[in-house]
């Protein structure tokens, strides 16, 4: 990507998520295909939608067919809105102990009767694709291996490839959720990054947001981040996805960053639609690829330390 120059153009360039993502699925459908080679199957990713939720159903059908599609064999499981904790959790305990199955995502939200935090839980944290599980979290937290959040990781691959090194470059998060703002702060600490994590109550936002090399938002507040909150050439990357209602029955997606008052600030900047948005499923087949490395890697160690402590005992007398 060209590099801003503010005497070339006046507005940012744009990074190009839809395009990025094609590629990482190009490049995990060809580590999939060296998989199958080696280890005879393909890696397995179960998805489970529990309701009618008609933006579920289609983020549901995307994930399927674009696993289907980089090789990796899928399992859907929609289940009614009626379905219980007690019956979501059984089939949870089902698909952990599944070998066809590396990863399992539970599509959310959730009906309002089930309790999101012990269904997430209840996933195996080496088959916890999505990154949520406490065991993940944490070894996040202290820089440990970890299945990690789709969405900051699309994020991080973005800022790599616009940006490169990013050791000691200023980053501000605005946006504290578990989902993004948290882990992205951990991924950008563990890129070297010196971070701030701002939100929709800090003070002097504006202030905050200026110091930034490297700014993302997310916060689902449409347009709440203006040309004012932008340091002239930094790279802004917007999580947020709002409609916004046009009237006559019609609407659009947009960020939670004006996208064309900022554009005329920054040195780079994600659109949306075609920002982050497709990155997260990319990085969600990355992550059933790297789960199945994982298990097949701690599989073949499990069989050489059986193979060398056989007969190290002894017979039983």
């Amino acid at each position: 990507m060209k590099e801003f120059n503010a005497q070339e153009q006046s507005s940012a360039t744009v990074i190009d998520g839809k395009a990025f993502a094609q590629k990482l699925r190009h490049e995990v459908g060809s580590q999939v295909a060296s998989f199958v080679g080696a280890h005879g199957r393909p890696p397995g990713l179960a998805v489970v939608l529990v309701g009618e939720d008609a933006a579920s159903q289609v983020y549901v059908r995307t994930k399927m067919r674009q696993a289907e599609e980089a090789g990796i064999a899928s399992f859907a499981h929609r289940l009614p809105a009626v379905t219980t904790e007690a019956e979501l959790l059984e089939l949870i305990v089902a698909l952990n102990a599944d070998e066809r199955v590396d990863g399992i995502l539970v599509q959310l939200p959730l009906p309002d009767h089930i309790d999101e935090g012990g269904v997430i839980e209840a996933i195996a944290a080496d088959k916890d694709v999505d990154g949520f599980h406490p065991r993940n979290v944490g070894r996040l937290a202290t820089g440990e291996s970890a299945l990690v959040p789709c969405t900051p990781l699309g994020c991080l691959l973005l800022l790599q490839d616009r940006l490169g090194d990013l050791t000691g470059l200023k980053a501000v998060i605005v946006g504290r959720s578990n989902i993004v703002g948290k882990p992205m702060a951990q991924l950008l600490l563990k890129a070297h990054c010196t971070v701030t994590m701002a939100h929709s109550r800090s003070r002097n936002l504006a202030d905050e947001c200026r110091q930034a090399d490297i700014l993302v938002v997310a916060v689902g507040r449409p347009g709440m981040i203006g040309s004012d909150h932008v340091k002239p050439g930094a790279t802004v990357i917007d999580v947020g996805i709002n409609r916004e209602e046009l009237g006559e029955g019609q609407s659009r997606l947009v960020g939670d960053v004006d996208f064309a008052a900022v554009a005329k600030v920054a040195g780079a900047i994600t659109p949306v639609p075609g920002g982050v948005g497709p990155m997260t499923v990319a990085c969600l087949l990355r992550n059933t690829l790297y789960a199945a490395q994982r298990r097949e890697s701690a599989r073949q160690k499990a069989s050489e330390l059986d193979v060398s402590t056989k007969g190290v005992a002894g017979e039983p007398g």
